[in-house]
């Protein structure tokens, strides 16, 4: 049976003094980038980092006595994995989660701390559920899905209902997906109450699990590439997920790597606030696609926090280059005292501040007399990066890769 409106009041009811009560907040920061008013919801403020605690406890709580004593079993990348561990050790409910080998360390080292037996298997989410299904046969346990199941629809559409109470002039809500659970609960609570809000998806280039399913009618398996938002990254949406996203969704958008990086950076800067690619993933399209809601309310799902402090540094550096604040000059010049310092002079009169220099003596050609330079440069921005790149030229140096 399809989930309705009445089943995501309940499961708000159910959750109401288990999960923690969290804003959707005005951003004065985002809302001036972006030229329109911006609220953001926090999820990423609850206990295991992600929304998806709501529709783990909400399952939880349903379960008959038979099935707690005997417990659950799921596949996940991570974020569904830690909300039914941690619920689970609360409720007294064993929990085996199955996670891809790519799963971020993070995620797994926080489930095995909630008391979860986490098994690594597999190369993709796939192949990890698939394994967790087998688990569930020989155990007994309850399979328990991460987004095609009603029970976690219900809760994760709980944040409809929030974004409606906290911002009743929303226009827009632009919201992840991956397996479709969040978007099919949120746009099943507010297109039930307020149809004329615009509901927009937004996937990872390298999952494209909703418009490819839109296109063909009905769930297609894709082969997902690796990507920051590795929440998004599943192999098809759900049955049920799809049949209510289908209902609610106005448009889809895709969103790339370079876009993903650039929104963590500026949720870092401007909200001081660390997401994970999938919590970024609306505001990267919004960033990357400003026509999407111009001048509309607009609400941005940020889904979850856990993001890899490995990766973040990574991450970091491309959102600078991405945004003309990083910039890299391979330039020639004579292999004679005195040389880098006047390069490195017109650098500093442009006001660009010299991050890195690296000598190049061996693949800069056959004149002995010359040597190759990169220099990584910070700049304020794409057009900051072009007067440094002018001035360099002009001083008569020879750039040879930009």
């Amino acid at each position: 049976m399809a989930v309705e409106l009445a089943d995501i009041i309940a499961a708000r009811e159910r959750l109401r003094g288990h999960l923690r009560q969290t804003p959707c907040l005005w951003s004065p920061g985002l809302s001036r980038i972006c030229g329109r008013r911006v609220h953001v919801t926090q999820d990423h403020l609850q206990v295991t980092g992600s929304f998806k605690e709501r529709g783990a406890r909400n399952k939880l709580a349903q379960l008959s006595p038979a099935q707690r004593a005997q417990g659950v079993v799921a596949a996940s990348a991570g974020n569904h994995a830690l909300g039914l561990a941690y619920h689970g050790q609360l409720m007294g409910i064993p929990v085996t989660v199955v996670m891809p080998r790519w799963a971020p360390l993070v995620k797994s080292s926080r489930c095995r701390s909630f008391g979860a037996e986490v098994i690594l298997q597999g190369d993709t989410y796939d192949e990890a559920r698939l394994a967790a299904l087998a688990l569930s046969a020989v155990s007994g346990r309850l399979f328990v899905h991460g987004f095609d199941d009603d029970d976690i629809i219900s809760g994760q559409g709980t944040i409809g209902l929030e974004i409606l109470e906290e911002v009743g002039d929303a226009e827009v809500v632009v919201v992840p997906v991956g397996g479709g659970g969040l978007i099919a609960g949120i746009g099943m609570a507010i297109k039930s109450l307020r149809p004329e809000v615009r509901i927009i998806a937004v996937e990872a280039l390298h999952a494209p699990t909703i418009s490819q399913a839109l296109m063909h009618g009905g769930p297609l398996r894709v082969t997902p590439e690796a990507t920051l938002a590795d929440g998004l990254a599943v192999s098809a949406m759900g049955e049920r997920s799809f049949a209510l996203a289908r209902r609610v969704v106005d448009q889809v958008v895709a969103v790339d790597e370079t876009e993903i990086a650039t929104a963590i950076l500026t949720m870092m800067e401007v909200e001081r606030t660390v997401v994970e690619g999938a919590g970024a993933a609306a505001l990267a399209a919004v960033l990357a696609k400003p026509e999407l809601c111009v001048g509309a309310n607009t609400v941005l799902v940020m889904s979850g926090g856990n993001i890899d402090v490995s990766v973040m540094a990574q991450v970091i550096e491309r959102g600078l280059v991405h945004s003309g604040r990083l910039c890299r000059l391979v330039v020639t010049i004579d292999d004679r005292p005195g040389s880098l310092a006047r390069l490195l002079a017109v650098i500093a009169q442009t006001g660009s501040s010299v991050k890195e220099v690296t000598h190049d003596r061996l693949f800069h050609g056959g004149n002995l007399a010359r040597v190759n330079v990169t220099i990584i440069s910070e700049t304020r921005d794409h057009a900051h990066a072009a007067e440094l790149v002018t001035a360099v030229r002009q001083a008569g140096f020879a750039i040879t890769l930009q």
